[in-house]
């Protein structure tokens, strides 16, 4: 028999098993998702790229000039002869400027939330479902309580009082990080029910036992042997709630509690352009409005394809 035939077949290289992972294979074989997942790189490099990318930047008063004022889109200003891309708002911003840096603001927030949630609720989800008793009891019902208002409610209630105890000359500087702590508080009880529920399975796996028996603390099985194994669902839930933030920054800045005029996010450029749509200039209005409804569905459908791909009764 020759040397070649002993020779063992070369193991596929890191890059290419990945490449024919079952995830990435559901991926290829999603044009939503990848539709989806363009749609998201595009705004959010967009947004971090916002100093190079934006004609203006529409937060600096020596660069605006009021003349500008109500420009249609691609329509040259009467007094200055200036075209805009989406025109400009009534004090001569660019809109598409406006866009991009608000869109920072607007994600920055919606990340940071669910990363306060996300680590709220699968820290209290982990203690809940590993150490049980009236710890698990404290935790739940606070919890279900949390549950029977209305999330935008409880964001409200939290930015208020956080807002209240913020001395007045602080609330500007404050206002985003408030935001993000009362939109954060308001989303930890869908990690924590879902977390506790899955350790509460995986608790009882040999694994564990094994580790309990060798002398492992129970801070180190909850680390190093339940949570990599609860984190599928997770990620299928941060997914899904980074839409579900956005959308809410976005609601509380139009309803003039969330993000200031000084640093305006989608939501507060909406508010702005509502009072300027039945004078006729819509622009205003719209080109954040889409923007925002693109930014969030794109974010949900990967969220909703992530679901699916995750799930083992699916394959």
């Amino acid at each position: 028999m020759s040397d070649e035939a002993l020779t063992p077949p070369a193991a596929p290289s890191r890059l290419r098993g990945a490449w024919e992972s079952d995830l990435i294979w559901s991926f290829r074989h999603a044009p939503v998702a990848m539709v989806a997942t363009a749609v998201v790189v595009i705004l959010v490099l967009a947004a971090v790229l916002a100093p190079l990318i934006a004609p203006h930047n529409p937060f600096d008063p020596a660069t605006l000039n009021l003349m500008n004022g109500f420009t249609p889109p691609m329509e040259p200003n009467a007094f200055t002869g200036e075209v805009f891309l989406m025109g400009t708002d009534d004090q001569g911003r660019d809109v598409f400027s406006t866009i991009l840096y608000g869109m920072r603001i607007s994600l920055f927030v919606g990340f940071s939330a669910v990363m306060l949630a996300l680590l709220i609720g699968v820290t209290l989800g982990l203690l809940a479902g590993y150490l049980g008793g009236w710890t698990e009891t404290i935790i739940m019902r606070v919890a279900d309580v949390q549950l029977t208002f209305p999330a935008i409610l409880v964001a409200m209630l939290i930015f208020g009082i956080a807002k209240g105890i913020t001395p007045p000359e602080h609330r500007d500087q404050m206002a985003i990080w408030v935001l993000i702590l009362a939109i954060g508080l308001s989303d930890w009880v869908q990690f924590a029910r879902v977390v506790r529920g899955a350790t509460m399975v995986e608790k009882s796996r040999e694994y564990v036992q094994a580790a309990r028996l060798i002398g492992r603390s129970p801070v180190s099985i909850m680390l190093r042997h339940i949570l990599p194994n609860v984190l599928n669902p997770v990620l299928v839930i941060a997914t899904i709630s980074l839409a579900l933030a956005i959308i809410a920054e976005a609601t509380l800045s139009f309803l003039g509690v969330g993000a200031p005029p000084t640093q305006p996010s989608l939501g507060t450029l909406i508010r702005i352009g509502q009072g300027f749509l039945f004078s006729g200039e819509w622009w205003i209005l719209l080109f954040p409005a889409i923007t925002l409804l693109a930014l969030a569905l794109s974010v949900n459908l990967l969220g909703d394809w992530l679901r699916d791909a995750l799930n083992p009764r699916l394959r």
